[in-house]
């Protein structure tokens, strides 16, 4: 049933000026589709990124990898680091903890959204920011920045890491696909609760779950939120599948993907095999819960 693979594979490597050096943006992309896992890794010199009044030039290889995963109009994909708190290398973490929710596309532009969690949420103003400075890092290249005097501020931007490497682990075999009111379109559900039996991962595509986070009168362009599933559950009368995420950042669809202000925020879900989908998610600037349900089409995998 399920692909035996273990290995990750570079599908794509970009130069410092995110020009291509190997790969295929349209593999990578179909591989994410397939409900691929995610890394890029990237190397950098320690005075350039971490610490620039460190007489330390060493150079520093890193690898992250992205929890949750987007398809953008069914041929743009991204990346975004969810269980990430920032740290201060190399010793300790950074100076306020908080989530450090990094945006990676398939272009190599980047984004950054923090919401702080260390006291009661900070009540400035909404909207654009003056630019941070960042005139000690000249490869950092800040496009913008929102919300800087609240609880949650984000920036997209691109830094110029030596080179770039976007890795995929595709062994996720979609097993069931069906619309939002549930009607199958391929596999079967008897197919996914066999996978749980055995004790296999559960992943799961989420069509159209951030319609709602579109500026009024704006289109939506179609998308998939991407996320492995924790406990699942399958009601063997009603043969009715249903599966509970990992945390997900959910982000405003758009090419490429970046924040803004009002454009995301952060939760869980619960998905069924009849497309009802019940999200609990945090406005990242009081950081309370809000309940909701929608019907979205899902496409689920199993490793």
């Amino acid at each position: 049933m399920a692909k035996s693979s273990t290995d990750w594979q570079e599908l794509l490597t970009l130069s410092t000026q995110r020009q291509r050096v190997a790969g295929d943006e349209k593999e990578l992309a179909a591989a994410i589709s397939r409900g691929a896992d995610f890394r890029v890794g990237t190397t950098f010199r320690h005075n350039q990124h971490i610490d620039t009044k460190s007489t330390s030039d060493e150079l520093i290889r890193e690898t992250m990898q992205f929890q949750v995963t987007y398809l953008v109009d069914g041929c743009w994909s991204a990346g975004v680091c969810t269980m990430r708190q920032p740290v201060a290398l190399p010793n300790e973490f950074g100076p306020r903890p908080s989530m450090s929710f990094f945006l990676y596309n398939q272009d190599a532009r980047q984004a950054i959204a923090r919401p702080y969690l260390d006291g009661p949420p900070a009540q400035g103003q909404r909207g654009p920011s003056p630019l941070d400075d960042f005139s000690d890092m000249p490869r950092y290249h800040q496009f913008d920045n929102w919300d800087a005097q609240t609880n949650a501020p984000n920036h997209n931007f691109v830094y110029d890491f030596d080179i770039f490497h976007f890795y995929a682990r595709d062994n996720w075999t979609e097993v069931l696909s069906h619309s939002k009111e549930g009607k199958v379109v391929g596999g079967s559900v008897e197919e996914l609760s066999r996978a749980i039996d055995q004790g296999w991962d559960v992943k799961v595509a989420v069509g159209g779950l951030c319609d709602d986070l579109v500026p009024a009168g704006a289109p939506a362009l179609p998308h998939e939120v991407i996320v492995q599933t924790t406990a699942c559950y399958y009601y063997t009368d009603q043969k009715l599948f249903i599966a509970a995420t990992h945390p997900l950042v959910r982000i405003a669809p758009a090419i490429p993907l970046c924040y803004r202000s009002g454009g995301w925020d952060f939760g869980w879900l619960v998905v069924r095999s009849d497309g009802h989908v019940a999200r609990m998610l945090y406005n990242p600037y009081t950081l309370t819960p809000q309940r909701s349900q929608v019907k979205c089409s899902l496409r689920w995998f199993v490793r």
